[in-house]
């Protein structure tokens, strides 16, 4: 077996609440979003350099509360770039992991955690 991508999905609650924090502030673009009708769950699926994750709003797809880990570089210009967006909700900080790292967390507002890292080494 050889995998070519592994795509998280996180469970959301609310359509606009996500767009402000996964789009309007990460910066995350959506490629495409799917509804089975009018009034149904949404679930889409949103990018940004080399990052996909998948958004639901379908209860049975995951368990709200849980954190995915992003291996990145630049790391403190996107924290900068953050920061100075102002964003009320949400003021990471940058921090030295014991595994010779620098990593930022930010938490959506349903309860799921992204953990940005970036090797020093």
């Amino acid at each position: 077996m050889e995998a070519s991508k592994v795509i998280p999905l996180i469970r959301i609650f609310d359509e606009a609440k996500a767009v402000e924090f996964y789009i309007d502030w990460l910066g995350f673009t959506i490629d495409w979003t799917h509804r089975f009708g009018d009034n149904f769950p949404l679930y889409l699926q949103i990018s940004k350099n080399g990052i996909v994750l998948h958004l639901t709003e379908h209860h049975g797809d995951c368990t709200p509360g849980s954190k995915v880990f992003i291996e990145c570089t630049g790391l403190t210009e996107y924290h900068q770039e953050l920061l100075e967006m102002n964003y009320r909700f949400n003021r990471p900080g940058l921090e030295d992991a014991p595994w010779n790292a620098k990593t930022m967390e930010v938490s959506d507002p349903f309860g799921n955690k992204l953990l940005f890292n970036e090797s020093k080494g």
